[in-house]
Parts: structure tokens; sequence; C-alpha cells
């Protein structure tokens, strides 16, 4: 009866330290999401500040994502982390990653932010089921000649796809995307 009573108490002790185990778990994710949604949202604001006209691209657009990434490089090689939000027009958001490796000789450290705009579905579809690679570099303002309408001080990347960087000197007139990854947060979805 004592091993009974012994086996049942440490089960008991088991199933209680896994509830807190995902309770605290579940408060951290929770944490941790609303720290993304708060970055993301002063990225846009920060983006809306710099560019007035970008308000209406997003607003207008079937989707964005908005990211903010931090980037280092020593010497030959370096890398870059950031973390997002990608936002389907009528849909939940989708919290996202970023991954970045860079080749080359140099030293620094680059803090920026990204807003994706994404004309229609298909692209948004695109960039957050199938992920997003770049090796691309540009310079450009863009303009979408299907409906007229400007995308001052973004970069076209293609099949309806234009992108705003800002460094914190403001809207960057290049982008660089050298080997970045973008991708679903499996941690937050």
């Amino acid at each position: 009866m004592k091993q009974i009573i012994r086996t049942l108490g440490v089960w008991v002790l088991l199933l209680v330290s896994g509830a807190v185990f995902a309770a605290s778990s579940a408060a951290e994710i929770d944490k941790e999401r609303a720290e993304v949604r708060k970055t993301s949202a002063e990225v846009l604001n920060k983006l809306y500040k710099v560019q007035p006209s970008a308000r209406q691209a997003v607003q207008s657009a079937a989707g964005y994502a908005a990211f903010s990434n931090f980037g280092m490089k020593i010497l030959v090689a370096g890398s870059g982390t950031g973390k997002g939000i990608a936002v389907k027009k009528g849909s939940k958001e989708i919290f996202m990653k970023m991954a970045e490796v860079q080749a080359g000789l140099g030293f620094g450290i680059k803090k920026f932010n990204l807003v994706f705009v994404f004309q229609n579905a298909a692209a948004f579809d695109r960039f957050v089921n199938s992920g997003w690679e770049s090796s691309a570099q540009a310079t450009a303002a863009a303009t979408d000649g299907k409906k007229g309408g400007s995308y001052a001080g973004a970069i076209s990347l293609g099949n309806g796809v234009y992108v705003y960087q800002m460094t914190e000197e403001g809207l960057a007139a290049e982008l660089t995307v050298k080997g970045t990854k973008y991708y679903k947060d499996d941690d937050l979805n």
C-alpha cells in the first residue's frame, strides 16, 4: 500500500510539474508574441513617419510583413537575425523569423527594419508558406504601373512584392538582402 501511495505521489508531482512548466512556457510564448507585435508596430510607425505615402501602400495591399533585424560582420564573415509579423488582409497574423549569412571583408554592426508590401494574395502566400530567400541587391524607387499608384521609397522585388528598408538614418535608398531567408516561426505560431 505504501508503494502505491508513493507511486501515485510521484505521478501527481510529475503531472503538477508538467502543468506548471506548460503554463510558464505558454506565458513566455505570449510575452514573446507581445514583444514581436510591439516591435513590428514600431517599425510600421517609423516607416509612416519617414515615408508618409507608405501608409496608403500598406493599407491598400493584400498583405504586409514588418521586421526588425540585427546584423554583425567581423572580418570575412557575418550573420544576422530578425523577427517580425506577416499580416494578410482579413487573416490572422503570422510570426516569422529572418536569418542572414554574409561573406566578404568588413567589420560592423547594423540594425535595420524591413516592411514588405504584397500587392496580391499569391505573393503573400509564397512569402509565408514557402519562405523567402534572396541574394539580391537593388537600388530604386518603385512605382506600380498597373494602378498608377506610387511606392515611393520602396524597392520592387518583382512578382507583386515591394520592400522598404530603414536604418537609424531613415529610409535606405538601396536594399541589400544577400543570403537572407524569411520563414515561419514555429515556436510562436
